[in-house]
């Protein structure tokens, strides 16, 4: 058996592999606004355009897809939150960076460096204003109290911070000249608001933990921070940003990521038993509205012609929205996909993903297989910003499927996919390989749960998408050939530092990487 190092990857040549890395040469002379919706743990078949049989009428995104581009094989980088983040706002795989499993929280270390280039910062040297308004959850450095820096920690604790001091390596130095919103998801402490890089009050609290799909973490809260209202404020601030920034010359980016249908779920009377889903129907239902008010605000500003709309979500359905109970009524969260969020399975990261541009976007259905992480690419194609060796390593530009969702050359050559627990898999055309034989995150067969049938199983999975997309029958040992192929594709892309053609790149934090010591042998 032949071994590959995993830490020696800069000694390893770059081999390219054959791309179609599609350019656009024409930069609008007129660039276009770009507002970027993220939902959070919210499932593809919650968008009732991307599921026949939902039961939750998803009346503006809809709207937004019959007006735009809806991708039927889009995916998250990750099945899990801070992962997908990360992938999104660098174009790089969240398994590249410092943090190889889980998530981050609301006391982390941030895992974006300054120096590294980020869709902000980019957009910005190409003449945006930017803003990001709403759920961070890729960790910043909090102001301290004397004698509690503690610059070796991963985290702080609730006792460090001093919540009079600004905080720093947050959104406004990565690219992002306005910032309102918080650090962690809505069930993490603390519950304190960050405008620009200074908390908005010092009167810090203590909130208790709360339980059911209503669930928040015990922990800090300010005075001005309710979880209840914490939506509804994100949208207003949201609609009054593109109010103030619409008839100025210079084109802005809106970065808007939601806290929303992820816990604690709460959605207010206005939807409550609108959907007879539960409290998740409702807050999807929810999460639809405020898709719907930022449409309506570019509409009475007379600018919805020339923005660039995207919606779309950072994993599947959490087992948090009832997926059984609303399953047993007929809806399925995450539609006919294997899985939920945290897994390798489809339903951890294929996600609904619509992309709304009147003045330029096509109509219809995109097959292609895409990975949220392009649209850093199609963003620099569209303004004719030329990549940087070290930048955007796993981004490709879908600027084509964009204006012709029915475009017949084949963008991505593959994406990779993640799980709660690093685990990998690959998919290229129909086929996809997991690199586990288990979920790999939190539906069955579970690991650590579930360890005596993972025991019986094999130590890979291989599925064709085309047919088998429900991801039931491996058939790993009938293709040999492909296993190997994809195998070696996926350690080439681990290896380069990168999936897109360039020279060789570093990964982070190669010592603590345990999940790939596997993969990178060769049978």
């Amino acid at each position: 058996m032949k071994t590959m190092t995993y830490l020696g990857f800069l000694s390893v040549p770059l081999c390219f592999c054959q791309h179609l890395q599609a350019q656009n040469n024409s930069r609008p002379t007129n660039p276009p606004n770009i507002i970027f919706i993220l939902a959070d743990d919210m499932g593809y078949g919650d968008v009732s355009a991307f599921n026949e049989h939902s039961g939750i009428t998803t009346r503006n995104l809809d709207e937004m897809a019959d007006n735009g581009v809806s991708f039927t094989d889009a995916h998250s980088c990750s099945s899990v939150s801070t992962p997908t983040r990360y992938g999104i706002i660098t174009g790089r795989y969240n398994w590249r960076s410092s943090l190889k499993s889980g998530v981050l929280y609301g006391y982390s270390r941030p895992i974006i460096p300054t120096t590294r280039s980020t869709m902000a910062s980019m957009l910005k040297q190409n003449g945006y204003t930017t803003a990001c308004i709403g759920k961070w959850h890729l960790g910043w450095n909090w102001g301290t109290k004397a004698g509690h820096e503690k610059p070796n920690a991963n985290a702080l604790a609730e006792e460090d911070v001093d919540y009079s001091k600004p905080i720093t390596n947050g959104p406004a130095d990565l690219g992002f000249d306005h910032f309102y919103g918080f650090c962690g998801s809505l069930d993490m402490a603390p519950y304190v608001y960050v405008e620009n890089s200074q908390p908005t009050t010092t009167q810090i609290q203590t909130i208790a933990k709360s339980g059911g799909s209503a669930m928040w973490r015990a922990g800090a809260i300010g005075s001005d921070f309710s979880h209840q209202e914490c939506l509804p404020n994100l949208t207003r601030r949201a609609v009054d940003y593109v109010n103030q920034h619409a008839q100025n010359k210079q084109p802005f980016f809106l970065y808007l990521p939601l806290p929303a249908p992820h816990t604690p779920i709460l959605p207010d009377e206005r939807f409550k038993g609108k959907t007879g889903l539960g409290d998740y129907g409702d807050f999807v239902l929810m999460v639809d509205d405020v898709v719907g008010q930022i449409r309506k605000a570019l509409k009475d500003n007379n600018i919805s012609e020339n923005t660039i709309l995207i919606f779309t979500t950072d994993n599947g359905c959490s087992p948090a929205g009832g997926i059984d109970k609303m399953a047993q009524k007929g809806h399925r969260a995450n539609y006919i996909w294997r899985g939920m969020k945290a897994d390798l399975f489809d339903g951890g990261h294929r996600v609904p993903t619509i992309v709304e541009w009147p003045k330029r976007a096509g109509k219809g259905k995109c097959n292609q297989t895409v990975c949220l992480n392009d649209f850093y690419a199609t963003f620099a194609a569209l303004n004719q910003y030329q990549i940087k060796e070290n930048e955007a390593e796993d981004s490709y530009n879908i600027l084509p499927l964009i204006e012709n969702p029915g475009y017949p050359q084949t963008i991505r050559e593959a994406v990779v996919h993640h799980s709660i627990r690093g685990e990998f898999a690959i998919r290229k055309g129909e086929w996809k390989l997991l690199c586990s034989p288990s979920s790999g995150g939190w539906s069955y067969p579970k690991p650590n749960v579930d360890k005596e049938v993972i025991a019986t199983l094999p130590p890979i999975q291989l599925y064709n998408m085309k047919q088998d997309p429900g991801e039931k029958n491996n058939v790993y040992q009938e293709h040999p050939e492909v296993v190997q192929e994809l195998k070696q594709l996926l350690q080439k892309y681990i290896q380069d530092g990168r999936s897109t053609p360039g020279t060789v790149q570093k990964n982070d934090a190669t010592n603590k990487w345990e999940q790939i010591k596997g993969i990178m042998q060769d049978d």
